[in-house]
Formats: C-alpha cells, sequence, structure tokens
C-alpha cells in the first residue's frame, strides 16, 4: 500500500501534472501567461528613421564645416592684407630715392658734428696752416703739438668755463703752432658741444673780454715753452656749426701782456696771424661734406 501511495504521488509520465498542481517554479500549470507580447517594430520605418539622423547629422556637419571655411577665409584674407601692406610699406622705405632739402641738411649736420671722433687729430689740427702775413703775403703756420683731449672747464678761462658747462659742452680741444718766423705762438682751442643750436646760444652769452679764453699750452724744448696764460696778448673765438674755435696769440720770448705797451699789443702781424689760424681750423671743421643725392647712394 505505501508502495503505490508513493507512485500515485508522482507527475505523471510526459511531465504531465495534475489540474491544480505547481510546477517547480511556483506557476501553477495550465493557465495563460499574463505577459503581453509586444509586436515587433517594422524594418523599413527603423530604416527610414535611422538613415534620417543620419542626414540630419550630415548637413550639420555640412553647415559647420561651410561656418569654419568662411571664418578660416577670412582670417587668411586679412593676413594676406596685412603682410601687404607692410612689404609695401617696407619697400617704400628702403627703396633709392632723392635725399629731401631737410634730409640733406640733417646729413650735413651729423656729418659735421662727429667729425670730432671720427677723424685723427692731426685732421683737426693740421700740420700747416695758412696766414696772411705782412703786405697780405700768404704764410704757414707749423704746428707744435696737440694737448691731450681735456674737459671744457679745464681748458679755458673761469668765466668761459662757466658759459660753455651751462651749454652742456662735451671736450676741449687744443694744439699750439708758431709763426713762419717762430717769432709768434698760437694756441688753438676747439670746444664740441652737443649741437649747433648749443653753441649758438652758448656763443651768445660769452664775453667779448680779449684777455680770456683758451688757456694756452706749452711744450717743453720747443719755441713755445714760455707761452703761458700772462704772455697771452689776446684772444678771440668763432663759431662753427656745433663747435667754438678759440685762439689766442703771444711772443715766443716769453713776453707777458703786462709788460708791453697798450699801443702796442694792436701789432699789425701777430693778431690778425692768430686771427686767421683759427679761422682755418674752424672752416675746416664745418666745411659742409658733398651729399649724396639718393637715400642709398649715387643712383636713384
Amino acid at each position: 500500500m505505501r508502495a503505490r501511495r508513493s507512485i500515485q504521488g508522482l507527475p505523471r509520465a510526459g511531465g504531465e501534472s495534475t489540474p491544480g498542481q505547481r510546477n517547480p517554479l511556483g506557476a501553477t500549470t495550465g493557465r495563460r501567461s499574463r505577459v503581453r507580447a509586444w509586436p515587433a517594430a517594422n524594418s523599413s520605418r527603423r530604416t527610414a528613421a535611422k538613415q534620417r539622423a543620419e542626414l540630419d547629422a550630415l548637413q550639420q556637419g555640412i553647415r559647420y564645416r561651410r561656418i569654419f571655411v568662411a571664418l578660416l577665409g577670412v582670417i587668411i584674407t586679412m593676413s594676406a592684407a596685412v603682410v601687404l601692406l607692410g612689404t609695401i610699406g617696407l619697400l617704400d622705405e628702403t627703396r633709392a630715392r632723392p635725399l629731401t632739402p631737410a634730409e640733406q641738411t640733417k646729413y650735413k649736420q651729423e656729418e659735421i658734428a662727429r667729425r670730432w671722433q671720427a677723424w685723427p687729430a692731426t685732421g683737426v689740427f693740421p700740420e700747416e696752416v695758412k696766414y696772411l702775413g705782412l703786405d697780405r703775403a700768404q704764410q704757414y703756420a707749423r704746428r707744435v703739438g696737440i694737448a691731450p683731449e681735456t674737459e671744457c672747464g679745464k681748458g679755458v678761462d673761469a668765466s668761459v668755463a662757466g658759459v660753455l658747462d651751462d651749454h652742456g659742452c662735451v671736450t676741449m680741444l687744443r694744439a699750439t703752432y708758431i709763426d713762419q718766423t717762430a717769432s709768434f705762438v698760437f694756441t688753438v682751442g676747439v670746444a664740441v658741444l652737443k649741437d649747433e643750436a648749443s653753441r649758438v646760444s652758448a656763443t651768445g652769452e660769452l664775453t667779448q673780454d680779449d684777455r680770456v679764453g683758451v688757456l694756452p699750452v706749452a711744450f717743453p724744448g720747443t719755441v713755445s715753452e714760455r707761452f703761458g696764460p700772462d704772455q697771452r696778448q689776446r684772444t678771440s673765438w668763432v663759431g662753427a656749426g656745433p663747435y667754438i674755435v678759440f685762439s689766442t696769440a703771444g711772443y715766443a720770448d716769453g713776453r707777458t701782456r703786462a709788460s708791453i705797451p697798450p699801443e702796442e699789443i694792436l701789432h699789425p702781424e701777430l693778431w690778425p696771424a692768430a686771427k686767421s689760424i683759427g679761422h682755418q681750423i674752424a672752416y675746416f671743421l664745418a666745411d659742409p661734406p658733398k651729399v649724396p643725392p639718393c637715400t642709398q647712394g649715387n643712383v636713384c
């Protein structure tokens, strides 16, 4: 009996169960599933939607690309225009062309202003300088020596030094000459100012006292060795470009100004010779240079 009950409790062959009996997952057998099956989407619609999305993305990319290309074109065009204008300006600035009157004047001023540095000392103070002697006979003063470059205030009297310093004097160059007969001694001093305008201002304030000016330079062992401040008979100056050229004269035998009678100080040969030598030095320094006709030489 026990064996039969056990057999009766087993499920039927083929996996069938009795009505109302539950399957191992807990669901009652013999009933329909309550989950509704969704109908399958139409494949053609899905394909069309995908194509529309791809087309929209492509058109948007094309629009962005067109905007980018347009902006890039504008940037390139503007850059090319800037480069072209710069190139034109550079070529116009550097090309050879005739000098304007203002440029010619500036060229002359700059050339004259740098001569005291560009030239050797023997160029500023030549070995021989022409002057007019008695009966206006042409004679030559010979250079005895060139003094070391010095500060402006140390090469002139104190009253003159103040004027030069107030107007920006750069340096003082001096040299000593003797006349053709070795009877007279001359010291020429070149005061270098910053520019011609400064020189004009300075000369407007210089005194006309012929007892003060450049200090003499004596060279031992030469005819000039006895030439000092007390031996100066007269002094003068002349302006040329940015330079003030001073000159002073005395006797080679050492006579002082105080020892010479007033009427003899105005010696007919001593003083004209001194002025002539000073003017010759000034002429050399301020002689206008030849100006090239074009900005790059002689060919425009």
